[in-house]
């Protein structure tokens, strides 16, 4: 397993949580929650991508066609 995927992960989480963190002390939780729920987004398309590719690696080991 790649290390960077864990670490794309995390920063997405830290930059997420920082950006939550301001934008719900100025009083916009509207865009804290969209913040939020975008960066629920693109990790999860990025863990959707290496699924996929999972997928593929087992698809092609197995000789499934």
């Amino acid at each position: 397993m790649d290390i960077d995927l864990i670490f794309k992960i995390a920063a997405v989480g830290i930059i997420v949580s920082i950006l939550n963190q301001v934008l719900a002390r100025s009083g916009r939780e509207e865009q804290a929650t969209m913040t939020t729920l975008a960066g629920l987004v693109v990790v999860l398309m990025i863990v959707a991508q290496k699924i996929s590719e999972l997928f593929d690696l087992v698809k092609t080991l197995f000789d499934f066609t």
